[in-house]
This record gives structure tokens, sequence and C-alpha cells, in this order.
């Protein structure tokens, strides 16, 4: 188990005020054991009943935010549930036969050779299978999206590098999922130390990015 001091928790406390200002799933939100719905409807000047922004509802707005935060916390379990790789469809392997480059297989090659990675580099930093990772590669299986989150972390990539790898697969970061909160998070912060991105995945319970693991302690720094 990975043990760290109190200072080594200021990147946990910025992931919470992060967290805290940007998770939108209002439904779990409004469960939260203390958690108090601010009121959402107010009249204008003009006698009219107006809604209020629904930022207001996320938990930073909370008079007790960090006491909500961590009933939130107390809760948490990996239920965000994806397979690591999907067959391609008829038609991204036609597109795959005339446009390569447009493909995920086509454009990685060209964002690993930023960073000074290979696709052989990288396996060694993914929790997959290695013939799973070669038929990603190849183009033969497509990553899911907990896939490309590892790929990115792995590669310590830049955001803009890693929102190009999601748009070649369809996807995109949704202020409603926890892992997709924690993972934008770490890339815009660039928390790239594998010890601090272990810690801020554990922190949340998030388990289904297949990037390899140090052990972490979930338990308070000691004093």
């Amino acid at each position: 188990m990975v043990k760290y001091c109190i200072m080594e928790y200021s990147y946990v406390r910025e992931l919470d005020a992060f967290f805290c200002a940007q998770f939108s799933d209002y439904v779990r939100i409004a469960a939260i054991e203390g958690y108090k719905m601010p009121e959402m409807l107010t009249v204008g000047a003009d006698g009219n009943i107006l809604r209020r922004d629904p930022k207001l509802m996320r938990i930073a707005y909370q008079e007790d935010a960090q006491k909500v935060l961590a009933n939130f916390k107390a809760g948490l379990a990996d239920t965000e549930f994806t397979f690591r790789f999907r067959y391609p469809s008829l038609s991204e392997r036609r597109k795959a036969l005339f446009a390569r480059r447009r493909t995920f297989s086509g454009l990685l090659p060209a964002v690993l050779q930023k960073y000074g990675e290979t696709p052989e580099s990288v396996g060694e930093k993914l929790d997959l299978d290695e013939n799973v990772w070669r038929g990603i590669v190849k183009g033969k299986l497509y990553p899911e999206k907990c896939t490309v989150m590892a790929i990115a972390l792995g590669c310590r990539m830049r955001p803009d590098d890693a929102n190009s790898l999601f748009s070649q697969c369809g996807f995109s970061l949704s202020a409603e999922s926890v892992r997709d909160v924690v993972f934008e998070y770490l890339i815009t912060q660039r928390i790239f130390n594998a010890e601090m991105r272990d810690r801020c995945l554990a922190e949340y319970a998030i388990e289904t990015i297949p990037v390899k693991r140090e052990g972490v302690d979930r338990s308070p720094p000691e004093a």
C-alpha cells in the first residue's frame, strides 16, 4: 500500500473542488444524504416565475459542500461498466479501406509520436490483453471510451490530443459521469504521476479505466 503525507493530498483537495463544481448528475446529487435542494423557482421583477440556473444544484453551492461530498463518496462504487473494445461496424470497415487516416488506428501512431511513444510502449502501460491491444492498433478492434482514457493517461496527453482520439471514436466527456469528471481533472491538470493519478481514481472508486495501477490506500493521510 502507498502512504501519503498531508501535503501530497493537495491535489485530491483540488480534485474535490473541481468535482463539486463540475459534476451535474442532479438525480444522484439530490439523493445524497445531507443535500439541501436549493430553491429553483423565483419571481422576476415583472412578476413572472423564473427558473434559476440548474448549475446552482451542484455540490459546490451547498452550505456544507465538503460534508455532502463525503457522503457521496461513501456510497460510491464504479457502476459505469463498459467493454474495453468493440468490433468495427461494416461502414467503419469500409471507411478504413478508403480513408485509414480518418480512423482511430490511422490517427493513433501520429498522436503517439508526439509523446515519444509507440504502440508497443503504450501497450506496456495498459491493463489490456496483448491480442486486444494489437487488434486495436491494427484497426481490427475499436477501443471503448475507458480504453481511450487509459491511452491518454498512459501517454500523458494534452487535452486536445485526447479529445481528437475521443472524437474519432464518437465519444465526448460528460459532466454527468463521475469517471469522466475525474478523468477531465487529471488530463487538464496534468496529473500523470502514477501514484497521484491512482490515488485520484481510487478516491472516486474508479476501476474501469484499464491503465496499469500502483497499489493505493484510501485511508486518510497520517498526521
